[in-house]
């Protein structure tokens, strides 16, 4: 290396790097040299202090050592004699920090394998740069993942040019997985990891109900039809509110498409879980009773001020209306955002009728 041509070669390379990796170049010399300094300590002493000087057109690199001008010297790593320091130059006197060169024959093979490896470790660190940048980029988008390996309650995916991890909360119930299985997976958070961008993705989030009907519905990507809700019980059941913004379109039977291959084809990538796509409507009771279908309701009574309904259904509509174990109701109450209340019809006549006789009890009791 300390031949012109040879400092000349490795300039070059540097700038080479650092354009190619979008490396700033000025950096990737000061880390050179900090590293020629380390790489001093380890082979010459660890308690010598040095600076690495590398000239940035030639390419020539050399170490200067600093030491303490002393009467007598017990530490020659880190002292010289007078004597030797006035050699240097007449000025130094005794205390004076003392600055030679201090670059050893063998230095050139040293240096020459210590910048290579700060340079690979700078352009490993742009590259996992470059990734995090792309990566982060797509947090709340759908990508398609390949099954990499399955340990324990994770499972690893490769998302192109890296690693995605699929945790235990993030994965249908009952799914499984197998190397080379290819799914469709949301992106829920990337991180900066000491080894390289870590991505979290997920197969329950209601984001990837929503990114995989915009890949089967034009009008949604168009924005003609609007996705006003989501409620997710990942693997059983969705419902989705969906709005159009032309009349003459149909939000619903836009989604659900024709034969019903649309919501067929998310039905399949989610494997089986029920969807029902719902009208959305500005007005609470009417986008009430919308999200509790398939049951038919007969009125729905609302306080804004609770933000609570009860909804009042045939009696025989009363079991489908609640679903099992309470599912309907939930996501109904979960899509909307209101709290829902459902009785049946013979329930409410007998809610009614007790709120009567109270009141005329009370009445009575007034005028006695």
């Amino acid at each position: 290396m300390k031949e012109q041509t040879n400092g000349a070669e490795f300039v070059a390379t540097v700038d080479e790097v650092a354009k190619e990796k979008q490396i700033n170049r000025e950096v990737l010399f000061n880390a050179i040299e900090a590293a020629l300094i380390s790489a001093y300590k380890k082979n010459f002493g660890k308690n010598a202090q040095v600076r690495a000087t590398i000239d940035r057109v030639t390419g020539e690199m050399e170490m200067m050592a600093r030491k303490t001008v002393v009467e007598e010297v017990s530490d020659p790593q880190s002292e010289i004699s007078l004597e030797e320091a006035r050699a240097i130059h007449p000025r130094y006197e005794i205390g004076d920090l003392a600055e030679l060169r201090a670059t050893p024959r063998d230095f050139g093979r040293i240096a020459a394998q210590t910048a290579k490896q700060v340079v690979m470790q700078h352009i490993r660190e742009a590259e996992r740069g470059v990734i995090y940048d792309e990566y982060v980029e797509k947090e709340n988008e759908i990508l398609t993942a390949i099954v990499q390996r399955v340990d324990g309650k994770q499972v690893y995916v490769e998302i192109g040019r890296t690693e995605g991890v699929l945790d235990e909360k993030s994965q249908i119930p009952g799914e499984e997985y197998h190397p080379g299985d290819r799914i469709k997976v949301y992106v829920l958070e990337v991180s900066r990891m000491a080894r390289g961008p870590q991505v979290l993705v997920s197969r329950t989030h209601p984001g990837l109900v929503k990114r995989l009907f915009e890949l089967e519905v034009p009008e949604i990507r168009s924005g003609i039809v609007q996705i006003k809700s989501i409620a997710r019980e990942a693997g059983f059941r969705t419902k989705m509110a969906v709005f159009s913004t032309d009349p003459m379109i149909d939000a619903v039977g836009s989604c659900v498409g024709p034969r019903g291959m649309r919501v067929e084809n998310v039905v399949q990538e989610l494997r089986t879980e029920k969807i029902g796509i719902i009208k959305w409507s500005s007005d609470p009771s009417e986008y009430i009773a919308n999200a509790l279908n398939p049951a038919r309701v007969i009125s729905v009574f609302v306080s804004e001020r609770d933000k609570a309904a009860r909804i009042v259904v045939p009696d025989n509509q009363l079991s489908l209306a609640i679903g099992k174990e309470g599912q309907n109701a939930r996501l109904a109450a979960k899509l909307t955002g209101w709290k829902i209340d459902i009785k049946s019809q013979s329930q409410a006549e007998d809610l009614l009728n007790t709120a009567v006789e109270n009141s005329e009890g009370g009445e009575t009791e007034e005028q006695a």
